[in-house]
């Protein structure tokens, strides 16, 4: 090399990048790493299938150690493809893997892993199954033609006759980026006992042929999900536990959703139960049901879950926390388990009661939530524990009622868990009952349309907290909160900004101390209803 390049770093550096591309470029047509699925007999034309083509790209791939299949800018139709370990998917921009409609393009392949999810698929446009270091990578289009699958909703198996278009079970070190992911039959994608699971930067629009949820975590360790765009016809993202391993360690961040369903869910399926669960830096808008929902029904544990900086627009509710016995099984009886199958639950092993502690959700603002209310519930003598709601801003429609205020909510025990399950609620609010060590830090409520309803019902309520709590209440509401059958109680640095006839009514309930508030716009602090007398009652330091 000559002193004279030496003595210009510029030159020097174009050289390397000349040099370092040429290389690069070399091992690209040599197909050490890249494998076009056209070299293979792809048509690439949205009409021949390219099942086999795509097949035959990942295998040679496989064959060489690993690399990329590449799909240039074409439509490839296509039946289930199967993974292999060290292998990425590209698809190019302008390029679409395009699901076929014929049912028997996609072939029954039974997993070895068993849950809950046996009853729901056997299908799928791309499978993987105990392979490791795989990704779906590019600005290209997948599109499961889901349309053409509406009408098997009507037969005897509405679920197993649509494949989804994404299952991966026990795999490692998956990575899924900046694809956009349409129409699917069924689940869009599905995740299943799998451990490090990256989900970054992709696009999801499916509603055509219901239960079109959006990114389904399934019983995963170590998963990440970001920068994400979803609109989806069931649940946006969605973490379940299908079988007796645990979610746990899951990030969602960044992410814009929207649903026909419920937009940020744990649950319905909860036997291994949630861990470590943090959510934050999301926008949420026209949802059909909860913006965020928190479900136990299923046995297990959830604990230690955080929701964090969350805007919800036109949403049924903005939270609903339920802890519920529906204690649907997913094993047999017999030696090692088998596949559950709901119409033989005689034969299942059910799950026992599960427990929902420790959870933190703050800085959320909402607006057009729907005027049932949110809630928050157990059961008697399994309450939801340990639950931290801070800086929190809800608009409510509003309208409620006063035949509302003492209507009797049922328990619903075994019932399927969604925001309306106890109807039009005694709160526009919240509703909380059968809970322990409950927080309201910070919170401000108010209604569009006039609303007779209190705040806040309490109902069954011990360790309660509630800390500069602010919002609308009507002369007809019994009281801005209403408390039943609550057990040390504390009420402080609450300062409403709106005149309130009644501050709170309080029934059934005793070690009630109110302190350190600002009540100049309160003409009765306390109302004393059935079960009380002044002794259950503290006050000290008060403004009035």
């Amino acid at each position: 090399m000559s002193t004279r390049l030496l003595r210009n770093p510029i030159a020097f550096i174009l050289l390397l990048f000349v040099v370092s591309s040429a290389t690069y470029s070399a091992r690209f047509e040599g197909h050490p790493v890249l494998f076009s699925v056209k070299d293979y007999g792809a048509g690439a034309d949205g009409k021949t299938l390219d099942t086999e083509a795509i097949q035959s790209a990942i295998d040679a791939c496989s064959s060489a150690g690993g690399g990329t299949v590449y799909f240039p800018a074409g439509t490839y139709l296509s039946g289930t493809i199967f993974f292999k370990s060290h292998v990425s998917l590209y698809l190019e921009a302008g390029a679409t893997l395009l699901g076929s409609t014929r049912l028997d393009d996609y072939p029954v392949t039974i997993c070895d892993y068993r849950s809950y999810t046996d009853n729901y698929t056997e299908r799928s446009l791309i499978y993987a199954e105990k392979v490791e270091n795989i990704s779906i990578l590019g600005r290209g289009t997948i599109d499961g033609q889901g349309a053409a699958f509406k009408d098997k909703r009507t037969q005897k198996n509405p679920y197993k006759m649509r494949p989804y278009l994404i299952r991966v079970i026990q795999c490692r070190d998956v990575t899924v980026r900046d694809v956009t992911i349409r129409n699917s039959p069924m689940w869009v994608q599905h995740y299943l006992a799998c451990d490090d699971v990256l989900i970054d930067g992709i696009t999801v629009h499916s509603n055509v042929a219901g239960n079109n949820d959006g990114i389904d975590i399934d019983s995963c360790h170590r998963v990440r999900i970001s920068n994400c765009d979803i609109y989806s016809g069931d649940d946006a993202i969605v973490l379940k536990a299908t079988s007796d391993r645990a979610c746990r360690d899951v990030t969602v961040t960044n992410c814009n959703l929207s649903s026909d369903c419920n937009a940020f869910k744990l649950g319905t399926e909860s036997n291994g139960g949630f861990q470590n669960i943090a959510m934050s830096n999301c926008t949420i808008h026209d949802t059909r049901l909860a913006g965020i929902a928190l479900e136990m029904v299923d046995g297990g544990t959830l604990e230690r879950v955080s929701v964090n900086n969350v805007m919800i627009q036109n949403s049924g509710a903005a939270i609903f926390m339920r802890l519920g016995n529906r204690a649907r099984p997913y094993l047999s009886k017999g030696p090692g388990g088998g596949k559950g199958n709901w119409e033989r639950e005689p034969e299942l092993v059910r799950p026992g009661m599960g427990a929902f502690r420790k959870v933190v959700i703050s800085n959320v603002q909402a607006v057009g939530i729907d005027n049932v209310g949110c809630s928050i519930t157990g059961l008697p003598g399994h309450p939801v524990e340990d639950v931290t709601l801070e800086n929190i801003r809800i608009q409510f429609k509003g309208g409620g009622t006063a035949d509302l205020i003492n209507r009797e909510v049922p328990e619903n025990e075994e019932g399927y868990p969604e925001y309306k399950m106890f109807g039009t609620l005694p709160a526009y609010g919240f509703y909380v009952r059968h809970a322990d060590d409950i927080h309201f830090e910070n919170v401000e409520l108010e209604y569009e349309k006039t609303d007779q309803r209190p705040a806040f019902v309490f109902d069954d309520v011990q360790n309660l907290g509630l800390t500069h709590i602010d919002g609308m209440v009507e002369e007809q509401a019994p009281a801005f909160i209403v408390m039943k059958g609550v057990t040390d109680a504390m009420v402080t640095n609450c300062r409403p900004t709106r005149p309130m006839d009644v501050f709170i009514q309080a029934e059934d309930s005793r070690r009630i101390s109110i302190m350190n508030n600002v009540l100049t716009r309160v003409k009765q602090v306390v109302r004393l209803g059935k079960g009380m007398d002044n002794n259950a009652i503290f006050e000290a330091s008060n403004r009035k």
